[in-house]
């Protein structure tokens, strides 16, 4: 897990997904583009949100501490990574 300094570029509206693990079967997803603080060529990173922290909305250029976790998997001969935003605070 890594905690980074970030300003928000985007942020997908929520959407639902099927989960086993939610009372109500659902649990809220949405995805967030934060980009490392010094420039327009700055490291990005597409970062999915769940749960309560998925209907949290941020605006855009706001400045944010993230606390990632990173992940990879192998499927079919190809590897992907998963980046996921356990926590967003804004600075203010």
């Amino acid at each position: 897990m890594q905690t980074k300094i970030c300003k928000v570029v985007e942020q997908s509206s929520v959407v639902y997904v099927p989960s086993k693990k939610q009372e109500n079967g659902q649990l809220a997803k949405s995805m967030i583009r934060l980009r490392e603080l010094g420039g327009d060529y700055e490291d990005e990173y597409i970062c999915a949100m769940f749960g309560n922290l998925a209907q949290c909305k941020f605006a855009e250029g706001c400045i944010v501490v993230a606390s990632l976790r990173f992940q990879t998997h192998e499927s079919n001969g190809s590897y992907f990574q998963d980046v996921v935003a356990n926590e967003i605070q804004p600075l203010k």
